[in-house]
């Protein structure tokens, strides 16, 4: 895997969103780039300046009991930081919270010298917001997450998805039983791709992802490759 896309999956592992093999290459190219360091550093004293920062609102309890159930369920839902060769900063648990509560802030604070980036930054920052949410449920299947709050705010974590053809890109949608599907979203592809979706996903929805010409379309005018449907736990 080239550099520059290794340095663009800082926030995807801090989101523990790489499969294996790309969280274990990512480790490797860890240890000897200082800039990716420093990205994960900053996380970690935006974390520490929003416990301190009276203007800023504190994370609401049912988040931290979420959070501590989860970590304790499992190992794998506790992010990690730092591999393991840095000397833990934090708990367990105040990692998780850096990771829920912190990765906005972090985003904003590389923005000045990621300008390029922005627009990614920014669809991260609206994906961390749904992640955070207590009331938030993760649907997983063969190429990702579908990530649902209660409300219905909705965000799509993929892997390993080829860019598409020029003159094309990536559009989601959002179908509900007996409607038709509506535009949720242009988007390119990548190793970890967030996705932000811009409609609601309502119990027994389903979200879908076709290729489309550039700029998008207002309704499909391919067949969907991926189809994930919001079914309520049984």
């Amino acid at each position: 895997m080239e550099a520059d896309t290794l340095h663009d999956l800082t926030a995807a592992y801090a989101l523990d969103a790489l499969d294996p093999e790309d969280a274990r290459e990512y480790e490797v190219h860890l240890a000897r780039c200082e800039r990716c360091r420093e990205d994960l550093a900053e996380l970690s004293q935006a974390a520490t300046a929003l416990a301190y920062a009276s203007e800023a609102p504190a994370p609401p309890p049912e988040l931290r009991a979420r959070i501590l159930q989860e970590a304790s369920r499992e190992r794998a839902n506790v992010v990690p930081l730092r591999p393991r060769w840095v000397r833990p900063v934090a708990a367990a648990a105040a990692v998780a919270a850096i990771v829920a509560i912190g990765l906005g802030l972090w985003a904003m604070s590389l923005s000045n010298r990621l300008d390029s980036r922005e627009r990614a930054l920014t669809a991260q920052e609206r994906v961390t917001q749904i992640l955070a949410r207590p009331d938030s449920r993760k649907i997983s299947f063969d190429r990702g997450t579908l990530i649902v709050s209660r409300s219905g705010d909705a965000a799509l974590v993929l892997r390993n998805l080829e860019r598409p053809k020029p003159g094309r890109t990536y559009e989601a949608w959002v179908a509900e039983p007996g409607s038709s599907p509506r535009p949720a979203g242009l988007f390119e592809g990548g190793d970890v791709v967030a996705v932000p979706l811009d409609q609601p996903v309502p119990d027994g929805a389903l979200v879908l992802v076709t290729e489309e010409p550039d700029g998008g379309r207002q309704a499909p005018t391919s067949d969907p490759f991926l189809q994930v449907e919001n079914a309520s736990p049984s």
